[in-house]
């Protein structure tokens, strides 16, 4: 029930060396950090990777040869096509020198197993080949080939056809690198947006201290455990802080109430749920008016088809007091028809509740609310859920005590 879908690896055409997690990332990384410190060598294309795979050794040498002439000093060679791929995902090249015609794997293999992977779709692919055949070129464009270099090498040929590939490739590079910076840009926006949204929620309900804060952090704990990867992570805990967004919407008369809520305040109470579910959605009438009044970057933070999080959030707001045997509102779901992000801000939510002060109520002892939590399974809360939550009791408890109101 807890699984998680994870990405399928594309499989290589053949069978190579086992590629080593992430090092294309960590590879660009590095270049992308170099070229941020020292922008002269924007203009430098000596010491960007060049890759040649040739079953010939003489002829790895000769191209070599030619571009060392040429000013360019970083090089890898590889003779044997079945490794080829495998040192592709290792060294991260700017640009590929590939032969067509080799032993046991093919250079139209290995092409069209590069271009299957998203991460080198930008990567220049030079066809070394001695063939003049139309129809095995038309075919090593249809895999997405870049250039042709026709044998034996020519230097007045392939220099500066190299030179554009570099080019072309150090570009491609440094917009790629503006993207992330802006999207990141956008990203810890969205984040100061959220932050303030959670902070209107809990002035609005200002007895709860630092409730918010705790279950974002009991949410980030029991994801971990059900198994989610630090950006879905990230992601549930932050989402997690706007999961009471909708009690702006609440009378202060029934929000800041000392004793317990009579049928009808209470009925009023669950509408919270609601109010948040279309302030994060962008769905409310008000919300929706005051969002187009307003050319800012709030608007377009906020537009629901374009934030993950605001989507991710309206779930939490809309499923986190619904209860695993139906009896919870606002829509009465049930099991399994509850998302599982709505399940794990449900016992983080609870567990906040019962452990800390309210108005109508002192904290309840830790042994209390284990016990509560344990009754809870397979009515109130899923059973796995919970067993997940009460096994990291320890760090649960830190960060009560450390972020105590």
């Amino acid at each position: 029930m807890l699984k998680l879908e994870t990405e399928s690896r594309i499989q290589t055409p053949y069978e190579q060396e086992p590629v080593p997690q992430n090092v294309w990332e960590k590879t660009k990384e590095r270049q992308i950090i170099q070229t941020q410190e020292n922008p002269t060598t924007k203009l430098d294309l000596s010491n960007m990777k060049i890759m040649v795979v040739d079953d010939v050794p003489l002829n790895i040498k000769l191209a070599c040869s030619h571009l060392k002439v040429a000013g360019y000093k970083n090089f890898i060679t590889q003779s044997d096509s079945t490794k080829a791929l495998t040192q592709i995902y290792q060294e991260s090249p700017d640009v590929l020198l590939l032969d067509i015609m080799m032993p046991e794997v093919s250079g139209l293999s290995i092409l069209e197993a590069v271009r299957a992977d998203q991460h080198f779709s930008h990567l220049p692919i030079l066809i070394l080949t001695a063939s003049t055949e139309a129809e095995l070129k038309n075919e090593a464009l249809e895999l997405g080939a870049t250039d042709f270099l026709n044998k034996p090498i020519d230097a007045r040929d392939m220099l500066p056809r190299v030179r554009n590939a570099l080019m072309m490739k150090m570009h491609q590079d440094h917009l790629e690198s503006l993207v992330r910076q802006r999207t990141a840009e956008l990203q810890e926006a969205q984040r100061e947006v959220v932050h303030c949204l959670a902070c209107a929620s809990e002035y609005r309900d200002n007895e709860t201290g630092n409730h918010v804060v705790r279950v974002s952090l009991y949410v980030e704990v029991l994801a971990r455990e059900v198994g989610f990867d630090s950006r879905q992570v990230e992601m549930i805990k932050l989402a997690s802080t706007l999961h009471d967004m909708g009690k702006i919407g609440i009378p202060d008369s029934i929000l800041l109430k000392p004793g317990k809520l009579t049928d009808e305040e209470f009925s009023e109470m669950k509408n919270h749920c609601d109010y948040g579910e279309k302030i994060c959605s962008r769905t409310g009438i008000l919300t929706h008016k005051m969002l187009d009044t307003s050319n800012t970057i709030g608007t377009k933070l906020l537009e629901n088809s374009k934030s993950p999080l605001l989507k991710l959030a309206s779930i939490i707001a809309a499923t986190h007091h619904e209860k695993w045997d139906g009896s919870g509102y606002p829509k009465g779901l049930k099991g399994e028809e509850i998302p599982i992000e709505g399940r794990i801000v449900a016992i983080a939510d609870v567990f906040d509740a019962l452990s800390s002060k309210r108005p109508y109520k002192e904290p309840f002892p830790i042994e209390k609310c284990i016990a509560i939590l344990e009754e809870g399974k397979g009515t109130h809360f899923d059973a796995e859920l919970v067993d997940l939550f009460l096994g990291q009791m320890d760090e649960i408890i830190a960060i009560r005590d450390t972020h105590g109101d």
